[in-house]
């Protein structure tokens, strides 16, 4: 572990050092870029991209699911986390559902059943990593998904008033200043989070109107103001024939007033107005946490002028900071570049329209921005559209360029890189003003502090952490020895050593589906301790308010169609709904190669434990003193050990020998045999000496009473998606029905070096629109969707397939 994370830190130290190397720094300037390289040196973020199957479940129906991993700094893909957690919250933060999916080769995919349980509603689909636990959640994926179930009634929508609605005033820059005139952002939204209409206006002590404002698009705005003689001023808005008065920010006497300009050339024009004294004034520019530009000019007579190329300018999202001569942050706001860089997808099928149970062929190719064919891995969904199904348009490229970089829900993102309305680059402007980002703070910046870390990356598997308590649960135990064994025949146990406020971390290996795993500490030594084993799942919750689902007359037929589809599927295609991979996990034991193998059916079969040990075991020496057996082990020269062996009966360590010699041996199959010093993490073990009984039930052995024994769900084992293939007239026209409304899910579709790749699906007994949706990305970060339709019609001719 210690090796892995040395280069997990290198690999990020050397993505935060490629800053600036062709530009002069102010002098002034070169400590808080110093500070700022450290500070961000350990700490590369993982973004995280769910791309759903569809966006709407039937309860009773599978959701599928591909995740893609990617650096936060370069959006490439990333392959340091192995295991990615994934929740549907509902509207109270609970989890409904959850899941563990293992990532490789940059990503991961699984499913999720949706019970029959689950009521009506709206749900936020998230994702992390263990290592993005150590950062806000709000970068964490996030998206919303709608659940119906035709057995519960949905909730009914609560009524909407005044002080539902959202109103917050943003000055550009971070501050009012008497006298000075400003830029102020203004978002107003309703208690869903959608942006909405009003007008308002600025009015003075005296009631009289110093400004007015709209928002352009959603819910989005700003206006001019100038706040003068400390004057009391507040906001009118007017909602829907309602009237919501706001108080503005608060208005300083003293300070500095940011104001960004972009005329539409390769320039950006920031001026800054401040009402105190000469001074030296420095803009500092950076692009997710790169540093991008630094600049230095003089503010005199209360104005200071910078100009930006914004080539120099990372794509997406950057942040400008304004320092004084003090050097200490006084204005910052966002700019938003609109990326260059992106995979160009298209998705051409074989014909506009087919009948039922007809096979689809669709050409998919894959090109870099600069026309040429590019190697992509892509996740492709297909799935039939109505009242209640929908395409959200959130996809991988405005995701990792936009929303993840930001808090709360962006209504709308593809507008921001499909529009060329003349309308968008303020838009995008009015969303920088508006939307809250924060990445890190400047006072840990300038006092140099080390980001500190509580969850460490999932480089080889699963992280199980623990704590250990005195028996009253009171006092944290300090370097107490805990193994952590699961139960069964691949050998798979943990050591840790508690930290001093008892913390415990146990690495393993990757284990699938549901188990018990057992968690003590030597009986033979510690007793009075209480153990707990904590949730892997993050216990921190972005501030989000999910929309009602509102179901009207004109869904029930939509409802009642998806209802019996899902029953149909269930009734006729349930055991083939339920297939599983297997999963492809490393089924020998942690310590690796045994020394020696005894299977035990290969030799005389004694009635005790203790005669076969002392018969044919040539690596133990066994003493009885005291009525209680003592072991040890004789290693290849003849040498014994000094302590007890370590000695495991189904992968569980059993402390007290008179228990393992009181087992039946009939009831064993195996033993083996490490008879040298093990190094199983923090603990030095003299030997090992595993039994593997025949059942995986410790040969009818009691745990001890002092371990810790809770269920346990691994990582999730995948199931196979089910698409029938009607390739021949007989299955054309089998009399078992096919309902399906999700024609095709594959996570893993992956273009060659000609950029082309070539699907094929057939459809179902159910006619109607069908959408394709592809989402992917390139090796070098190259991110990019594309969506195809079809029509699906009953008795249409062959002849349209061709």
């Amino acid at each position: 572990m210690k090796n892995a994370t040395v280069i997990f830190f290198a690999l990020v130290g050397l993505a935060a050092g490629r800053v600036m190397a062709q530009q002069a720094v102010p002098a002034e300037m070169a400590p808080i870029q110093k500070n700022f390289n450290d500070y961000n040196t350990n700490s590369l973020q993982e973004k995280l991209f769910v791309h759903t199957n569809r966006n709407l479940c039937t309860a009773g129906e599978l959701l599928w699911f591909k995740i893609y991993n990617v650096d936060g700094i370069y959006l490439r893909p990333l392959n340091i986390s192995k295991v990615a957690y994934v929740e549907v919250l509902d509207n109270n933060q609970n989890a409904v559902l959850q899941t563990k999916i293992t990532m490789k080769d940059n990503g991961g995919d699984g499913s999720l059943f949706i019970p029959l349980t689950m009521p009506t509603g709206n749900y936020t689909l998230r994702a992390y990593t263990n290592w993005m636990k150590n950062f806000s959640p709000d970068y964490y994926f996030s998206k919303k998904i709608s659940i119906i179930n035709p057995l519960k009634s949905p909730e009914s929508a609560g009524k909407t008033n005044a002080n539902a609605y959202d109103i917050q005033f943003f000055p550009e820059g971070g501050e009012l200043v008497n006298g000075m005139e400003s830029v102020v952002g203004v978002k107003a939204t309703n208690q869903f989070g959608k942006g909405i209409n009003f007008k308002g206006a600025i009015l003075n002590e005296k009631n009289d109107t110093v400004a007015r404002f709209a928002p352009l698009k959603f819910g989005l705005g700003h206006f001019t103001f100038k706040p003068e003689n400390f004057g009391v001023y507040h906001a009118v808005i007017k909602i829907d024939g309602k009237e919501v008065q706001k108080k503005l920010p608060v208005i300083y006497a003293n300070g500095y007033v940011m104001q960004l300009t972009d005329n539409g050339s390769g320039m950006l024009s920031v001026k800054i107005n401040s009402n105190l004294p000469k001074e030296n004034l420095y803009l500092f520019a950076q692009t997710r946490n790169v540093i991008k530009l630094i600049e230095t000019t003089v503010c005199d007579n209360g104005t200071a002028n910078f100009k930006i190329d914004k080539s120099k300018l990372g794509d997406g999202i950057s942040q400008i900071t304004i320092f004084n001569g003090e050097r200490n942050p006084v204005c910052e706001r966002l700019y938003f570049k609109r990326p260059q860089k992106q995979l160009m997808l298209s998705a051409a099928t074989n014909a506009g329209g087919y009948g039922l149970r007809k096979r689809v062929d669709v050409a998919i190719t894959a090109k870099g921005q600069n026309g040429m064919p590019e190697a992509a891995d892509l996740s492709v969904a297909v799935y039939r559209i109505d009242s209640l199904q929908y395409d959200d348009k959130t996809n991988i490229l405005n995701y990792l360029w936009l929303s993840a970089d930001l808090k709360g829900t962006i209504e709308s993102p593809e507008y921001y890189f499909n529009s060329n309305d003349a309308l968008w680059p303020q838009t995008a402007d009015n969303l920088m003003l508006t939307q809250g980002w924060r990445s890190f703070s400047w006072k840990d910046v300038f006092e140099n502090k080390t980001r500190s870390f509580t969850f460490l990356p999932e480089f080889n598997g699963p992280i199980i952490n623990g704590k250990i308590t005195n028996q009253s649960g009171q006092k944290p135990a300090k370097d107490v020895f805990v193994y952590l064994g699961i139960p069964g025949k691949s050998v798979q146990l943990s050591a840790s050593k508690s930290d001093s406020l008892g913390r415990l971390t146990f690495n393993m290996k990757a284990f699938y589906g549901p188990s018990e795993i057992i968690a003590e500490t030597n009986t033979e030594i510690d007793t009075n301790y209480h153990i707990d084993i904590l949730s892997p799942f993050s216990e921190q919750f972005a501030q989000t308010v999910l929309p009602h689902l509102d179901i009207t007359p004109a869904m029930e037929t939509s409802f009642e169609d998806q209802s019996l589809a899902m029953q149909v599927q269930n009734i006729y295609n349930g055991l083939l709904l339920k297939q599983f991979n297997e999963p492809r996990a490393d089924s020998g034991a942690f310590y690796g190669e045994p020394a020696k193998t005894y299977l035990l059916d290969n030799y005389t079969r004694f009635t005790t434990i203790e005669e076969i040990m002392r018969e044919y075991v040539r690596e133990v020496n066994i003493s009885r003193p005291h009525d209680q057996f003592r072991i040890k082990v004789i290693d290849g020269v003849g040498f014994l050990s000094e302590n007890d062996p370590m000695v495991l009966v189904d992968g569980i360590p059993f402390f007290k020998m008179n228990k393992v010699f009181a087992i039946d041996p009939l009831k064993l199959r195996k033993l083996e045999v490490v008879p040298y010093t093990y190094y199983l993490g923090p603990s030095t073990e003299q030997g090992i000496f595993s039994f593997t009984s025949y059942k995986s039930d410790f040969g009818g052995a009691e745990i001890d009473p002092h371990a810790v024994v809770i269920d346990y769900e691994g990582l999730q084992i995948q199931r196979q998606f089910y698409a029938p293939e009607y390739d021949t007239e007989q299955k054309a026209y089998t009399r078992t029905p096919d309902f399906r409304t999700a024609l095709y899910w594959s996570p893993y579709v992956v273009t060659g070096t000609d950029g082309n790749k070539n699907v094929s699906f057939y459809t179902s007994d159910l006619p109607g629109k069908y959408i394709g949706v592809i989402q992917g990305i390139s090796q070098n970060g190259d991110a990019g969707s594309q969506t195809f339709t079809f029509e699906v019609k009953p008795y249409l001719s062959a002849q349209t397939n061709k």
